[in-house]
């Protein structure tokens, strides 16, 4: 079995300015390259696991959102760094939508992935209702520092 850095999108791996769907506009959070790498080099994949709002808000459309998820993974493996995966909830309830499981157990069942040995980072509360919610063993705030891996 896998072990997993769940990320969560907007505050965590990008600056959050509010409904972040354009390429040009996607800033990337200080350290989180070095953050990655070293998670990478403990043998965790990286899976992003980002609500997305705004597409059903009608704020933009699926193609920006995949477009400026594009410009981000090939920007992470431009620093050396493979995403794994990104899933998405583009809409405003359902199981997927955080604080809700559903994202996390749809990684765990595709990638084979041991939750009990994987690592959640979020900036918001709702991002590690679901990881714990979803079995993951180390769900951990994130406030301006990256943590150090087990």
């Amino acid at each position: 079995m896998n072990k997993a850095l769940f990320l969560d999108r907007d505050g965590t791996i990008n600056v959050d300015t509010g409904y972040v769907h354009e390429p040009e506009h996607f800033v990337f959070i200080d350290g989180i390259f070095d953050f990655c790498r070293e998670a990478q080099s403990k043998g965790y994949l990286i899976i992003v696991i980002t609500s997305q709002s705004g597409i059903e808000r009608g704020y933009f459309t699926e193609a920006d959102y995949e477009r400026t998820t594009e410009h981000m993974v090939d920007e992470f493996a431009r620093h050396g760094v493979m995403i794994t995966d990104v899933f998405h909830c583009p809409s405003l309830s359902g199981p997927d939508r955080k604080p809700a499981p559903g994202l996390f157990l749809k990684a765990r069942d595709k990638h084979n992935i041991d939750m009990p040995r994987s690592v959640n980072v979020g900036d918001r509360e709702r991002d590690l209702q679901a990881g714990q919610a979803a079995g993951v063993g180390t769900n951990i705030l994130y406030t301006g520092t990256f943590p150090t891996l087990p």
